[in-house]
Parts: C-alpha cells; structure tokens; sequence
C-alpha cells in the first residue's frame, strides 16, 4: 500500500492488524501483544529467534486453535488447521525496525474493516481500538463470527467483499 497506492482500489482488513501512519508499524501489534497473558496463549508455544534473541515466534496450541481461532468454524476445518500448523512469526521485532507508513502512500488507499465480534484472539475491542486509532472508510460487522469468517461464515464474507468492491472499484 505505501510504495504502490495507485494500484490498490481499497484495502480490506478482516479481524486484521490495521497499523497507522503516526506510529511504528508494529505500534499495534505491541499494544495486542502487551495484553496476552501467558494463560491467554493456552500452552501455545512462544520463542524468540534471531542473533539478538528479539523476534518472537508463536506454535499454536490445539487448545488455542480450538478456543480462539476456529470456535464457531466447522471442525473439518479446524482439524485441517490443526494438521497445516507451523511455527509462526509475529514480526513484531520486523516491524519496529520499518519507517513508520506514510500518509501519501499507505494513508493516501481507502480502507475498509471488517469486525468479526466473537473473534477470540483480536477482541472486537481492539478491533474497534484499532479503528478508532487510524478510522476506516467503511466498517462493516459480522456477527457471530470467529477469528477465521472464511471458515465460519464464507457466504456471509463473500458478500461483504463484493459489496465492499462495489463500494471502491
């Protein structure tokens, strides 16, 4: 979005990390990550990587991906994504380093978010945080929704996205 904004029509954050312009763009994830209890990773496991030991990689647990991620998915595709996991950056180290986004262009792309208010891992607080932070051109919300619409409501997502193109394109 910030090196080729002429070519995005609109960006669609769904239960996504929305960074803004005036912070580092791991300024949210920081602010999500302060607030995760060890108990609220459920066993997953946490390492850091790199030679300064500043990365942090996450494996999820079968609880957490259970509880948090896929809740109200079908289970036929929890257990896909309980046989697809691998370890994970969160690139919060990665990001930190990054010059912040500038408005000209990441600023400059309308941006649409799409709240899915069960989601168990980004809470819809911090959904809304994260709008309030840097607004959205259009929020859109999905009720019953876990952190995986795709899975849970893929028709309901669907239409959401082609409205949304409607909307910019």
């Amino acid at each position: 979005m910030d090196k080729f904004p002429d070519k995005i029509s609109v960006s669609v954050f769904v239960t996504a990390f929305m960074p803004d312009t005036k912070h580092s763009p791991s300024f949210v994830e920081e602010k999500f990550a302060s607030s995760m209890t060890p108990e609220g990773w459920m066993g997953s496991e946490l390492e850091t990587y790199g030679s300064d030991n500043s990365g942090l990689s996450v494996f999820f647990s079968t609880d957490f991906m259970k509880h948090r991620l896929y809740q109200l998915s079908p289970v036929e595709d929890l257990e896909l994504g309980l046989l697809l996991k691998r370890p994970s950056s969160l690139f919060i180290n990665e990001l930190s380093k990054m010059e912040n986004f500038s408005e000209k262009g990441y600023g400059s792309v309308p941006r649409a978010y799409i709240v899915c208010k069960e989601d168990n891992i980004i809470s819809e607080d911090h959904q809304r945080w994260m709008i309030h932070n840097y607004p959205a051109n259009l929020v859109i919300e999905m009720e019953e929704t876990d952190h995986m619409p795709m899975f849970c409501k893929p028709q309901l997502l669907s239409d959401h996205l082609l409205a949304i193109a409607d909307n910019f394109c």
